[in-house]
C-alpha cells in the first residue's frame, strides 16, 4: 500500500515506486544521511554512491541501495537507508510533492572477498585484516612506526591511496582524487571498498572465453593504527556474453577469469545460484518456468525462453514500425573457493532485452468482432477495415473501430484528421470520441468513435442503395517512459444501405420534352449528359435548350427539333421522340439514366405555306445511325436541304419544283413528295419520309363588306434606334458561329468569309432589313484608311475581282424573321501598298 514499497534482498534494499502515484509526473532521487542532508542523486553521483534507478514490468520506477552505499548507516548485522523522492508536474520541480521512505535491513556473512557487477557499477569489498605477526610487531616498536607515517592517525582506519595497474602504467590517486575522479571508496569497521562506474577511465575491456569484462585491476592502500596495509581491490564484470536462439535467451558467464583470479590457484566452485529481480529460483522453480542453469568447467551459462514467467514485453518502435521486446532482469551469484583468497562470492545483475520483433496490430469494427484486418506496418502502410451495416444499424450511424492490441506502456496522444494534427481532448470538437479499453492480459487497445455525419467522413455511392462512408484518421502514440513516437493511419471504409437516388418526372407539352429530376443524397455533384454531351448552362444557349438546378431539382427543356432527341419511329399517328439523360459522378463513375418519350404530331415536321412554299423538315432514325442528314434529298435528287443538322435536315422549297407531284379532285389539289436517303453506291433508299400539302381551291365563304377611300401609300423617313449585330459563321450553312474564344480567326487569302447581320430591335415582322453600305479597313476604326468597299448601294463592288456573293435566308428553328437577316460571303483580301502587304 502506498506510493512506495520496499524489499530486503541480502545485500540490497530495494524500493518501488507506484506507477499510478507518480504517472505522469517529474521524479528527483536524494539519498539522506545520518544527519538529515538529502544528497541529490545524478547518474554519476548514483553511479559513484551505489545506488541504482531503473524500471521494471508495467512502468513501476525501481531504486537499489546497496549495503555500503555512500549514505547508508550500518549497524552490527544491519544497514539502514532512506531517500526522499520529489515529484512534480514541472520539470523545474515547483509544487513538488515529498515523500521519505526508510528501511533497515539484517545482511548475512560477509565473504572474504565480495563482487558486484550492478548495471552502472562494477563494486568490490575486501575484508581487511592485520596479520597476527604484524600485529605483534606494531605492539613492540609503535614509536618507530610513528616516526616512519606521522601521518597516520591513532586508533582509526582509513584509505590513503589507490594504485591502478594498466597495461602501460601504474597511477596513484589519493582518496580525494580518487572520488573526484568518479570513484566510490569507503572503509568499515571490517571492510575496504572500492565502487568503480563502467565508463571510469582506468576500466579495461578483456576478453575471457570470448566474452567481454570490464575490467579494473587496483591496490587499495589503507592505514591501520600504524600500519599501512595493501589489499587487492579488483573487479571485473562481464558487458555481452549474451546471444538469442530459437526463441532462446542463452547468457553465457566465464569462471575464474584472470583479472580476479591472479596468483590464486586450486578453484572449487562452492555455490552457483540464479534468479530473476534479485529472488533465487530454486531448481523446482526454474524447471516451472523452462529455465535452464549449467555449471561447465569453465563458464556457467543460463538459457530463458523468450516470453517466460519473470520477464515483461514492452513496447518499442523501429524505423517507424511499432513492436515490442522481451526484459529480464536476471542475476547470478558464483561462489568459489581458492588458496589465495579463501571464499569470493561474485554476484551479476544482467537487464536483458531482446531485439525487436515487429507486432502485428489489428482493426476491427466494434459491433462485427468478425470483421477484421490485420497487418504489421511501416511509415508506408496502412491499416483498412471494410465493414457492412445492416439497416437496423442506421438508427445509431456511428462508425467504432478498435485498434490494438497495445501494452500499457503506450498511450494515444494525437489524431490527425484531414491534415490537422489534434489532441485527443481537441478531437472531440471534430466528432471523434475516444476510449481505452483494458484487458485482464495486461494489454489494451483503443476505440475510435465517430459519427457517419461528421465533417470529415467521405461519403461515396458505391451501388443500388448502398453508400461507403470512408474514415481516414492517423493515430499517434507515445511510449512511456522513454517518450518514443509512432503512427498507425487507419482507413475505414463502412457499407450502409442509406443512399438515396435521384428520381424524375417527365413530360411534354406542343414543342419541348421535360424531364424534372429531385435530387437523392447521392447525387450532389453528378454530372448531367445527353448522348456523352455534357450539359452547361453555356451549352444550353448554343444548343437551345434550357438547365436549371435549384439545389434540390434539376430542370432540363429540350425543343422537338434538337439534336439532343432520338427520334425513334415516324407514322401518320406521329413522331416518337425520346430524351435520354444520364447523371454521372465524376470520381466513381456511378451513373443514373433517366428518359421520357413523347409522340409529337406529324405537322411539327412540315409547313404548307399559302404561296405555295414547303418547309419540311426529315428527322433521323435511331435504327439508321450512319445517316448523314446533308445527304438526304427530295424525289428530284438536285434538291438538297437547306439547313442540315446533326439529326435533322430542313428543306424549302415550291410545290413546283423538286419532283413534287400533283393530285386534283373537284375541292382541292394535294401535292405530294418525299425525302429519301441513299448509302453511297446505293440505290435503293434507306429512308423515305413522305409529306403531303392539300390546298383547297373551292371554298365559298361568306364575307362583308364595305367600301372606303384607302390614302395612297407612302414610305416617310423616321428616325430611332436598331439594334444590330455582324457575325461570322464558318460555312454557308450558318449553323456554326465563331465563338468569342476563338478570336481573332485567322484565314487565308481567297478563303471565303461567311457573314451575317441581323435585326435584333425592334422585333417587328413588318420591318425588313436592307444593307447600304459595307466596307473594310485595315483597324478596328470604321474611319481609318485604306478602305475597301465590299457592298456599295446594297450591291456587290463591281471593281472586285471577287464579287460579295448574297445567301437566301430561309425560315427555321433559329429563325423566324427572315426578313431581319442578311447573309453575304466575301473572299478574303489584304490591302497592299505597292507590292507590300499591310500589317496592323
Amino acid at each position: 500500500t502506498g506510493p512506495m514499497s520496499s524489499e530486503c534482498m541480502e545485500n540490497f534494499l530495494r524500493i518501488t515506486l507506484r506507477v499510478e502515484y507518480f504517472e505522469d509526473k517529474y521524479l528527483s532521487f536524494s539519498a539522506v544521511d545520518q544527519s538529515g542532508i538529502a544528497w541529490e542523486l545524478d547518474e554519476a553521483l548514483a553511479s559513484q554512491c551505489g545506488y541504482t534507478v531503473t524500471y521494471s514490468s508495467w512502468n513501476n520506477i525501481e531504486f537499489r541501495a546497496s549495503a555500503l552505499s555512500c549514505h547508508s548507516h550500518l549497524e552490527k548485522d544491519t544497514f539502514t537507508v532512506t531517500i526522499q523522492v520529489k515529484a512534480s508536474h514541472t520539470p523545474d520541480m515547483k509544487n513538488a510533492s515529498i515523500h521519505l521512505k526508510s528501511e533497515s535491513c539484517r545482511y548475512g556473512p560477509w565473504s572474504l572477498r565480495e563482487l558486484l557487477c550492478e548495471t552502472n557499477y562494477m563494486e568490490v569489498s575486501v575484508r581487511r585484516d592485520v596479520p597476527q605477526t604484524v600485529k605483534d610487531l606494531i605492539e613492540e616498536e609503535s614509536e618507530d612506526w610513528t616516526l616512519a607515517f606521522p601521518e597516520a592517525k591513532s586508533g582509526e582506519a582509513s584509505i590513503w591511496q589507490i594504485v591502478f595497474h594498466q597495461p602501460e602504467e601504474k597511477r596513484a590517486l589519493l582518496v580525494s582524487d580518487a572520488w573526484s575522479a568518479g570513484y566510490g571508496l569507503n572503509t568499515t569497521d571490517t571492510r575496504i571498498l572500492l565502487r568503480v562506474p563502467y565508463n571510469a577511465a582506468q576500466t579495461q575491456l578483456v576478453k575471457a572465453q570470448g566474452i567481454t569484462f570490464s575490467a579494473v585491476r587496483s591496490s587499495t592502500f589503507y592505514k591501520q593504527q600504524w600500519m599501512i596495509l595493501m589489499v587487492d581491490t579488483a573487479v571485473a564484470c562481464p558487458v555481452d556474453g549474451v546471444d538469442y536462439a530459437n526463441k532462446t535467451i542463452i547468457w553465457t558467464v566465464p569462471k575464474y577469469i584472470q583479472a580476479l583470479c591472479t596468483g590464486a590457484t586450486s578453484f572449487k566452485d562452492v555455490l552457483v545460484e540464479a534468479g530473476v529481480n534479485l529472488h533465487k529460483l530454486s531448481v523446482e522453480e526454474m524447471a516451472s518456468r523452462k529455465y535452464v542453469l549449467s555449471n561447465d568447467f569453465d563458464v556457467i551459462t543460463m538459457k530463458v525462453p523468450i516470453g517466460a514467467e519473470g520477464g515483461y514485453y514492452k513496447t518499442s518502435v523501429n524505423s517507424g514500425q511499432h513492436g515490442a521486446r522481451y526484459c529480464i532482469n536476471l542475476f547470478l551469484e558464483h561462489q568459489w573457493e581458492d588458496k589465495k583468497w579463501g571464499l569470493t562470492k561474485h554476484t551479476i545483475i544482467k537487464e536483458i532485452e531482446t531485439p525487436f520483433e515487429l507486432v502485428e496490430l489489428t482493426v476491427t469494427n466494434s459491433k462485427y468482432p468478425n470483421t477484421e484486418f490485420t497487418e504489421g506496418f511501416g511509415t508506408d502502410r496502412i491499416l483498412m477495415l471494410v465493414c457492412s451495416f445492416s439497416d437496423s444499424n442506421l438508427s445509431a450511424r456511428i462508425m467504432n473501430v478498435t485498434v490494438g492490441m497495445f501494452l500499457l506502456d503506450v498511450e494515444l496522444v494525437n489524431l490527425t484528421i484531414e491534415g490537422a494534427t489534434v489532441t485527443v481532448p481537441e478531437a472531440v470538437q471534430h466528432g471523434y470520441q475516444t476510449y481505452e479499453i483494458k484487458y485482464a492480459n495486461q494489454s489494451k487497445a483503443y476505440v475510435i468513435h465517430v459519427s457517419f455525419d461528421a465533417q470529415s467522413i467521405k461519403k461515396e455511392y458505391l451501388r443500388d442503395d448502398i453508400r461507403t462512408y470512408t474514415l481516414n484518421v492517423t493515430l499517434e502514440f507515445i511510449i512511456h517512459p522513454t517518450s518514443e513516437t509512432f503512427s498507425v493511419p487507419i482507413v475505414t471504409l463502412s457499407a450502409v444501405k442509406d443512399a438515396v437516388l435521384p428520381s424524375a418526372r417527365g413530360f411534354c407539352d406542343e414543342n419541348s420534352l421535360h424531364l424534372h429530376i429531385t435530387h437523392g443524397n447521392v447525387d450532389q455533384n453528378w454530372m448531367p449528359f445527353i448522348s456523352g454531351r455534357h450539359l452547361t448552362p453555356g451549352a444550353a444557349q448554343k444548343y437551345n435548350y434550357s438547365l436549371s438546378d435549384n439545389g434540390t431539382h434539376l430542370a432540363i427543356s429540350v425543343p422537338l427539333l434538337s439534336s439532343l432527341l432520338d427520334y425513334e419511329e415516324i407514322h401518320t399517328s406521329g413522331v416518337l421522340a425520346s430524351l435520354h439523360l444520364t447523371l454521372k459522378d465524376g470520381v466513381t463513375l456511378a451513373n443514373k439514366d433517366f428518359s421520357v418519350s413523347c409522340r409529337f404530331s406529324p405537322s411539327e415536321l412540315i409547313q404548307c405555306l399559302p404561296n405555295g412554299t414547303v418547309v419540311i423538315t426529315a428527322v433521323k432514325l435511331v435504327r439508321l445511325a450512319d445517316l448523314d442528314t446533308s445527304l438526304l434529298v427530295l424525289s428530284d435528287r438536285n434538291c438538297k436541304p437547306s439547313l442540315v443538322t446533326e439529326k435533322t435536315a430542313t428543306f424549302k422549297f415550291n410545290v413546283n419544283t423538286c419532283g413534287t407531284r400533283r393530285k386534283f379532285n373537284s375541292t382541292s389539289i394535294t401535292y405530294e413528295n418525299e425525302v429519301i436517303y441513299f448509302r453511297p453506291g446505293n440505290d435503293s433508299p434507306v429512308y423515305k419520309l413522305k409529306f403531303v400539302c392539300l390546298y383547297t381551291i373551292k371554298q365559298a365563304v361568306d364575307v362583308r363588306y364595305e367600301t372606303k377611300k384607302n390614302p395612297s401609300t407612302s414610305i416617310k423617313p423616321g428616325f430611332g434606334f436598331l439594334d444590330l449585330s455582324l457575325k461570322l459563321f464558318k460555312d454557308e450553312s450558318y449553323s456554326d458561329l465563331y465563338q468569342e474564344l476563338e478570336y481573332p480567326v485567322v484565314k487565308y487569302l481567297k478563303e471565303t468569309l461567311y457573314f451575317e447581320v441581323e435585326l435584333l430591335q425592334p422585333a417587328d415582322p413588318r420591318l425588313e432589313l436592307n444593307l447600304e453600305d459595307c466596307w473594310a479597313t485595315n483597324s478596328k476604326s470604321q474611319d481609318s484608311l485604306p478602305q475597301w468597299p465590299i457592298l456599295i448601294n446594297g450591291c456587290g463592288n463591281s471593281k472586285d475581282s471577287h464579287r460579295t456573293v448574297f445567301h437566301k435566308v430561309n425560315y427555321s428553328t433559329r429563325v423566324k424573321f427572315p426578313q431581319h437577316l442578311k447573309r453575304f460571303e466575301v473572299t478574303m483580301f489584304t490591302f497592299i501598298e505597292g507590292t507590300t502587304p499591310l500589317q496592323k
